[in-house]
């Protein structure tokens, strides 16, 4: 069984797809990934160079695994940055051609528009895309604080206001939310996972690490951890727990790593591939009613 990924790509650095389809692949995930833009390095370096490889690519690249009978060995479609809102027409289409010839196939979507900080980074059509044609379409949504807060309109500054968020997402359509990086006080960061069930809500929280800005392809990493661990438990406590030892376990180990006259700090995820296989930290998530 394989994961389908169609995200960005960067050549130097890590984020979309460079920062997906490994952590994938060393959890044991076959990984057919089509990228959406081939850019030298993420955004956040302020220049680039590259292009985006738009929708008809996407497509054309969906097609020919069609014609291999390949969709029917699909157990998830994962999706990440939209360099362009027609690209999220090619996804749509691509989990819809993947659910035919696999019903129990997951879409997982990632809405990647921006973050707490630095706002939007995406063009002004993007999150009415993903608000209107790849939420209502997915299984898990992997939104950020930020993320959360654009799609929902809501303002989630406190635990309640956040579970609102989030109830409010799942009448959107999908089954299991979950919020990668949640600030509720200084020093600390969380990550909730919620099922539509009501019945299984949980939060894990983190030392927060001095990552300045953050770290690029953060999101990106979390949420195939994510999606890999879930596929092999079905258990959302656990895979809650795994997915946040094996990202702080990186995410320290980079920071530990960098040259700190740098000023945009770049995963470490092949130096330090031990944490997505067997962990060295151990976070218990806990239970939480709304």
């Amino acid at each position: 069984m394989a994961v389908l990924s169609i995200q960005s790509h960067v050549v130097f650095g890590y984020a979309g797809n460079t920062a997906a389809v490994f952590p994938l692949q060393r959890l044991g995930r076959e990984v057919w990934a089509i990228n959406t833009v081939e850019f030298s390095n993420h955004t956040g370096y302020g220049s680039w160079k590259g292009k985006i490889l738009g929708a008809e690519l996407a497509a054309e690249l969906v097609t020919g695994l069609e014609e291999r009978n390949a969709l029917n060995r699909c157990e998830s479609v994962l999706s990440g940055y939209l360099g362009d809102a027609s690209v999220a027409m090619a996804i749509a289409d691509a989990v819809k051609k993947v659910r035919s010839q696999s019903p129990n196939a997951l879409y997982t979507c990632d809405p990647v528009m921006g973050d707490v900080g630095r706002g939007f980074y995406v063009k002004p059509d993007i999150p009415d895309i993903f608000k209107k044609e790849l939420i209502p379409l997915a299984d898990i949504v992997t939104p950020n604080q930020f993320e959360l807060e654009a799609i929902t309109g809501m303002n989630t500054q406190n635990l309640s206001d956040a579970l609102k968020a989030i109830k409010i997402m799942h009448e959107m359509g999908p089954s299991i939310i979950l919020v990668t990086s949640y600030k509720e006080k200084d020093g600390e960061l969380s990550m909730i996972a919620s099922a539509s069930d009501k019945k299984e809500i949980y939060k894990i929280t983190t030392p927060e690490l001095p990552l300045g800005k953050g770290v690029a392809g953060t999101g990106d990493m979390t949420t195939a951890v994510f999606l890999s661990r879930y596929l092999e438990t079905k258990d959302l406590k656990k895979t809650l727990e795994l997915c946040t030892a094996s990202v702080f376990g990186i995410l320290d180990a980079s920071f530990k790593a960098a040259d700190k006259n740098d000023k945009l700090i770049e995963l470490k995820i092949i130096d330090t591939q031990h944490e997505l296989v067997s962990p060295s930290n151990l976070f218990k998530a806990e239970k939480i009613t709304e």
